[in-house]
């Protein structure tokens, strides 16, 4: 009996342990990419000065946030290409090289000569800087989600899903503080001289963290499995033959997206132009934001594993699409930081509300021999449409409307398309890896397979154990 409980006892430490390597290596990617954007996002209008110089201000700025969505661009290409690899290839194959693909770009911008000293090619490598970027991250988040959901248990795939979300607010949380530090401890002048640079250079400190964590990792089970059942098969047949899925997914990540981009990314920008406040208390709000954000992701997600996804998905709809257009009349009238703060923290709590158990959503819609070129596709179909031309177009409708409200027009038009996508749909939000037992049960049949244990014994080691008797199949759409 003291072995076979040392036996489940060293099991649920390997597995545990393998699953938070899988947490870290997956996340870390996708930390440098939002880190990257926002204080892309963040420096908009100094960078706009530095490379995108024009007549006017509005001008610059356009330019600048046009590059900004550049980068979503060839998304949708990179999201195929990188996407087949990690399905055939490998999951660590294919999310190894983005890093230093990322890490490239975000150099570029660190070294880039300014307008000023080289003229139209610094602008040039800006855009190509982007452009590197935007590619990096178009298989990222597919590759990423697919290892955690894969690596997850089937109880708690939305709660492993939604680190992404976390990581992603962490690096909001991070990219605004360091922002806010950079803006604090220098002079205007300074700033636009070279201490803008000072954030991109301090993003490069993640890139040979992340390839040394992401080397040492494993292929998940359930991928070794599917790529050994289906060694050969045709993605483009398997892509059309999802398009509901695809179409679902990609409606769900409309609000999402957009509101990542606006009301997170976006926002600064808006508080200095717009609400004529510092830019440091722009940052600070952001960085509230952030915290809230962070912690309240997983706790949604790990609702959502209980109750249903459908249920939180709908209630993030119905919240940005009733209480955006009075959140932006209240922070426009009389602005100031405390309002501000308790506005972008009310966002970001019904963004944890949605984005928590959304990221699962995109990887429980696809089979696992096609999730993470379809995650990827969906993601970045999404962000060309909705999310990277988001702060360029919201610029746009303030400029042609004369009206600091029109972002809420952006966010709640994005809700009626996820919340229309939601009651419309009856596709089950399956466990993605249905087709098999959890790594843990299958450790733990093993283990007694080999020991030659009773019925009775197999019960009370589960006990032990503390692991809850969960079907193969969930079905976790109708629930709640």
């Amino acid at each position: 009996m003291a072995s076979i409980s040392a036996a489940l006892t060293a099991s649920q430490a390997s597995l545990s342990a393998a699953r938070r390597r899988a947490v870290l290596a997956a996340t870390i990617g996708n930390a440098l990419e939002w880190y990257d954007f926002l204080i892309y996002g963040f420096l908009a209008m100094t960078i706009a000065k530095l490379f995108f110089p024009a007549e006017n201000e509005l001008t610059s700025l356009l330019l600048s946030v046009g590059t900004f969505g550049a980068a979503a661009v060839v998304r949708p290409v990179a999201s195929v290409i990188l996407g087949i690899y990690a399905d055939r290839v490998g999951r660590k194959a294919a999310l190894t090289p983005t890093i230093f693909t990322m890490g490239l770009g975000t150099g570029l911008i660190v070294l880039a000569p300014t307008y000023a000293s080289i003229g139209i090619w610094a602008t040039v490598l800006m855009v190509s800087a982007r452009l590197l970027q935007g590619f990096a991250c178009g298989g990222e988040l597919g590759g990423a989600t697919a290892i955690l959901v894969e690596n997850a248990p089937d109880y708690g795939r939305g709660l492993y899903a939604s680190w992404q979300t976390s990581s992603q607010a962490a690096e909001v949380l991070l990219g605004a503080m360091v922002t806010t530090l950079a803006s604090l401890s220098m002079t205007q002048a300074q700033l636009e001289a070279w201490g803008w640079r000072l954030p991109f250079a301090f993003g490069l400190l993640i890139v040979p963290v992340g390839f040394y964590i992401r080397s040492k990792l494993k292929e998940p089970d359930a991928y070794l499995k599917a790529r050994a059942e289906a060694p050969v098969l045709s993605f483009i047949r398997m892509l059309l033959g999802e398009r509901r899925s695809l179409l679902t997914a990609i409606g769900i990540a409309v609000l999402y997206l957009a509101c990542a981009y606006v009301l997170f990314v976006y926002v600064p920008t808006f508080a200095v132009r717009q609400l004529k406040l510092p830019f440091s208390q722009a940052l600070i709000a952001t960085t509230l934001a952030s915290a809230v954000l962070f912690v309240c992701s997983p706790v949604m997600a790990a609702i959502s594993d209980r109750y249903g996804r459908k249920p939180l998905l709908v209630v993030g709809a119905s919240a940005f699409a009733l209480l955006t257009y009075p959140a932006f009349v209240l922070i426009t009238a009389q602005p100031n930081l405390p309002k501000l703060a308790a506005v972008q923290s009310g966002f970001a709590l019904a963004m944890a509300t949605y984005a928590g158990p959304a990221i699962s959503v995109y990887a429980e819609l696809f089979p696992t021999r096609l999730r993470s070129t379809a995650v990827s596709l969906v993601y970045g179909i999404a962000v060309v449409l909705v999310g990277g031309f988001a702060p360029l177009i919201v610029t746009w409708l303030i400029a042609v409307t004369d009206s600091p409200i029109a972002p809420a027009f952006y966010v709640i038009g994005a809700a009626a398309v996820s919340g229309v996508t939601l009651l419309a749909c009856t596709i089950a939000f399956a466990s993605p890896c249905a087709e098999r037992l959890t790594e843990t049960t299958v450790e733990l049949l093993t283990t007694f397979a080999r020991l030659q244990s009773s019925r009775c014994f197999v019960d009370s080691a589960f006990a032990r154990a503390g692991i809850r008797k969960i079907p193969a199949r969930r079905l976790l759409w109708a629930q709640g």
